[in-house]
């Protein structure tokens, strides 16, 4: 039998002392790279985007555009309503009646425009609260009874309607003209005809006293008198202050022969309430006394 020797090379891999070199010449080394092994310190070069990744980008930018697009169209069509509805200019056209005299609106346009100094807002035509603003002119000039927005022109004129109180009683004392309405209403400036019930002062009380005389508090009894007069269909032709008082007031009324005496420390409607029971009784006796006085609560004196 013929045994031949084992080559070095032919010895298990586990038996051997000394790694052998490789075949390509190259020395095995702990850090060489080995199948199923995880790298560490290898840095990888990033891929470029798939298509799929690029399609998902772009239609995100897409809608960051379009919201920022919508944004701003939104901001232009706000700024836009607001701008065609801001009052820049003030503009009094005239009024909702037909008038005697022409109005001066420059007057009344300075006027509102303190009012939208005091309300900012209001500069705006859907804020501006017009009974507000009417009562605030009313306060400043009191011939005015109400203020309306009439119209739009050049986009930032604002036209207005001014409504103006029409006088049932006149006074003239120490050389001013006085109106009351038939709300009881005091103003000076009249733009209708003078009316036919003018207040004769026979009291003798000087004209230095006018601030008692032509006090607010009797122009107002006489204008209630007279509207609430005309509600029972009887027309108050004069009203007079008698002698040697301001408290008490006389009046004539049309096509009735008694003189009615009547006192502003009473409630006008009361007095005019009992005036209209006592003639209509003085009529059902065929009476004419020469006056009628209702002056106190429950009684109707007559002479």
């Amino acid at each position: 039998m013929i045994f031949s020797r084992a080559k070095k090379n032919d010895a298990p891999t586990r038996r051997r002392g000394v790694t052998e070199p490789s075949p390509s010449g190259i020395e095995a080394t702990s850090s060489q790279f080995r199948r199923n092994r995880t790298l560490s310190g290898v840095k990888r070069s990033v891929d470029a985007a798939s298509p799929r990744s690029q399609v998902h980008h772009l239609a995100r930018q897409r809608q960051k555009v379009g919201g920022l697009f919508l944004i701003i169209i939104a901001a232009i069509v706000l700024l836009a309503i607001l701008i065609t509805q801001l009052t820049a200019r003030v503009v009094v056209t005239g009024s909702s009646q037909a008038l005697v005299t022409s109005i001066k609106g420059a007057e009344y346009e300075k006027v509102i425009d303190e009012y939208y100094g005091l309300h900012p807002a209001s500069r705006l035509r859907f804020i501006l609260d017009e009974s507000d603003l009417s009562q605030y002119v009313a306060s400043v000039t009191p011939e005015v009874v109400r203020v309306e927005q009439s119209g739009v022109e050049n986009i930032v004129d604002t036209h207005f309607t001014i409504t103006f109180r029409r006088p049932v009683a006149g006074w003239q004392i120490n050389g001013r003209q006085y109106y009351v309405d038939d709300q009881g209403v005091v103003f000076q400036k009249n733009y209708y005809e003078t009316p036919t019930v003018q207040i004769i002062d026979e009291s003798g009380v000087s004209p230095e006293q006018g601030s008692t005389v032509a006090s607010a508090r009797l122009l107002s009894f006489v204008g209630r008198v007279v509207a609430l007069s005309k509600d029972s269909s009887y027309e108050v032709t004069q009203a007079i202050l008698p002698v040697g008082t301001t408290r008490q007031l006389e009046i004539r009324l049309k096509d009735v022969v008694p003189l009615v005496k009547l006192s502003i420390d009473r409630g006008a409607g009361e007095q005019t309430e009992d005036m209209v029971r006592a003639l209509q009784y003085l009529k059902s006796k065929g009476w004419s006394p020469g006056y009628v006085d209702v002056r106190v609560s429950g009684r109707a004196a007559y002479q």
